[in-house]
């Protein structure tokens, strides 16, 4: 199995119903535990967290293949909560196993984030197992819902009756933390509180804390700005001396969205104050627009937000999602449709893009390496560049649609608007691929940071193309140790020849009749992935490009891009379908050099100079 792969429910009717995703009513509920998939070890179907490096800062040259990166460190650190708030949220996305409706919203800007809540105005939200199980195949820690509004007060009276109730509804909730493995809460009390109850407030935060802290790995707790020291429901739009209190008993606070820039300034003087780490501030932006700029001009807001070093809450994100019915479109057809889906990416990729350049960046950093682009979604399931025919014939028409997040691969680290598009029409394998919009310039897809310490690389991609509408690349840019020097390597089809000039390598892909000791059992580790089979008989206009390289000492690669040089009589692009990368031990197993074999000597009589 891949990095990140899970077990995936067999179809089994009753196993899928009792692993759908369901809110908490009551204390009762809570403390009994009653759910449905109380006797399911949801541990076999969620990815456990991807670790993840120290992110970038790629200012706006985010799409360029370049060697900019900003270091991050506690002088300019700057986080980001998403609150995902659609609709009531628990709509097709509660499923564990698929639905149809395969235009259903989908965050996958995931590289840009470091936290994720599922909200809900249930009492207690426990986040979907598709919502899990992508986060965390990038790493973001993922948090459920305590709320109690209004019509809530009575609940969380006994739950503040006393500090032994406290003890009992804490242990309760880290269980579900245990149990359906995420990794926090965020708790959200928009209900006056009686001002004798407030000191067992603080002892639940407090409490939850040091209990999640302790009890589940990368624990973690927020607290949204709401109740003051009174006791009264009073949104502050800041931290101050009323709420202050909260914010040192939490790992963060969540920052009502109505703030200005002097509830900037009194946060910065608070955190002084009390030498508390401005980042662990989220000041909030609701995207539909409430109490600032939002919407497509979120990008001011966010600016003002990141200039005093604080980090940031985007509240309702699924607005680029929602607000299509306002332009005539169905978002609610049961099976989908083709125009919504569109839409919704085109609006979707805008978006992130305007605010990418105040966001860190997450490079990847674990190996195996692969992506075959699927958004969790798709109008077919394509294996290997086949559409896979419906056994059931209740898909809306002859190929295998679903909407299913716990299948959505490792996604681009930045936003791809006006560079590639997702298209849904084909595919190598998921649901999709991409179709690339830019040509004759390189551009970014991934950041990464893959340490290949053993002396050699294999690398492969899936991409479709005309022979008559030009040519194709994957580049890898790599480094030597400590950052030294940083070198292209142009993954093409050279005619069997192997080119370097300074700082760039022009590589041929490995000779057909040597792709079988890719899949020798010479080779220390699995080298190719099922999803990318050694094959010479792919249907449907899809090829599939190997290539070995070896190198005369460590390197790190930090970034995965494309060229595609557009032929002057073309009649269509390049396509994209899956990517891989891994190290290899060569010493185990010899590769004739009439293979394509690449050696590039970078430490000792330097070719690339």
């Amino acid at each position: 199995m891949l990095a990140g792969e899970v077990k995936m429910c067999d179809g089994n009717e009753e196993c899928c119903n009792q692993l759908e995703a369901e809110a908490i009513h009551s204390n009762e509920q809570l403390l009994s535990f009653e759910l449905r998939s109380k006797d399911i070890k949801w541990q076999k179907y969620v990815a456990p967290l991807t670790p993840r490096n120290p992110p970038v800062y790629l200012q706006r040259q985010f799409q360029l293949m370049s060697n900019y990166r900003e270091p991050i460190g506690n002088h300019n650190r700057r986080e980001v909560l998403v609150c995902h708030d659609m609709m009531g949220n628990y709509l097709e996305d509660r499923h564990y196993h698929s639905s149809k409706k395969y235009d259903d919203y989908r965050f996958y800007h995931w590289a840009g984030i470091d936290y994720f809540c599922y909200f809900s105005h249930n009492y207690i939200t426990i986040p979907p197992c598709g919502w899990l199980n992508a986060a965390h195949k990038h790493g973001v820690r993922v948090l459920g819902t305590f709320i109690t509004e209004s019509g809530h007060s009575k609940l969380l009276d006994e739950v503040l009756q006393s500090g032994e109730m406290v003890d009992k509804i804490v242990d309760a909730m880290i269980k579900l933390c245990k149990h359906y493995c995420f990794e926090g809460w965020l708790i959200n009390v928009e209900c006056k509180v009686k001002l004798e109850n407030m000191e067992n407030l603080y002892y639940l935060v407090e409490r939850l804390r040091a209990g999640v802290e302790r009890e589940v790995e990368h624990g973690v707790v927020f607290w949204y700005d709401s109740i003051i020291d009174t006791g009264d429901l009073r949104w502050q739009n800041e931290i101050n001396s009323k709420n202050v209190r909260f914010f040192r008993a939490a790992d963060g606070m969540l920052i009502n969205y109505s703030w200005n820039d002097k509830s900037l300034e009194m946060t910065t003087e608070i955190c002084e104050r009390s030498q508390s780490q401005c980042q662990r501030a989220f000041f909030g932006i609701d995207i539909f627009g409430r109490g600032q700029v939002a919407k497509f001009q979120s990008k001011q807001t966010l600016a003002r937000i990141v200039s005093q070093r604080f980090s940031t809450g985007f509240f309702a994100p699924a607005w680029t999602y929602e607000t299509l019915q306002m332009f005539g479109y169905n978002i609610k057809q049961p099976l989908g449709d083709d125009s919504v889906n569109d839409a919704f990416l085109r609006r979707n990729e805008k978006f992130w893009c305007s605010l990418w350049e105040h966001l860190a960046t997450h490079p990847y950093n674990v190996l195996p390496f692969y992506s075959d682009f699927c958004l969790g979604s798709g109008k077919n399931t394509y294996v290997h560049g086949r559409a896979k025919i419906s056994t059931t014939g209740s898909g809306g028409g002859d190929g295998e649609q679903f909407f299913n997040l716990s299948r959505c691969a490792l996604q681009p680290s930045v936003p791809l608007y006006q560079l590639a598009e997702r298209f849904y029409a084909d595919g190598f394998n998921g649901g999709s691929c991409l179709r690339i919009l830019q040509y004759n310039n390189s551009f970014r897809i991934f950041v990464t940071d893959l340490k290949i310490q053993t002396g050699g690389l294999i690398f492969a991609y899936a991409y479709k193309l005309l022979p008559n509408d030009g040519e194709f690349d994957c580049i890898l840019r790599f480094c030597t140790r400590n950052n030294a020097r940083d070198c292209y390597l142009f993954m093409g089809d050279y005619y069997d020849t192997s080119n370097f000039q300074k700082g760039r390598c022009y590589v041929s892909p490995l000779k057909s009749k040597y792709n079988h000791l890719l899949s020798s059992n010479k080779l220390d580790t699995p080298k190719i992935p099922k999803e990318l089979a050694l094959s010479e008989n792919i249907p449907n206009g899809w090829h599939v490009r190997y290539y070995v390289v070896a190198f005369d000492g460590a390197i790190q690669v930090k970034d995965i891009g494309v060229l595609y040089r557009r032929g002057n009589e073309a009649k269509d692009t390049a396509y994209l379908g899956a990517v891989y990368l891994n190290g290899c031990d060569l010493n185990t197993l010899d590769f004739p050099l009439e293979s394509n074999i690449a050696m590039i000597q970078i430490y000792g009589e330097d070719l690339l100079n």
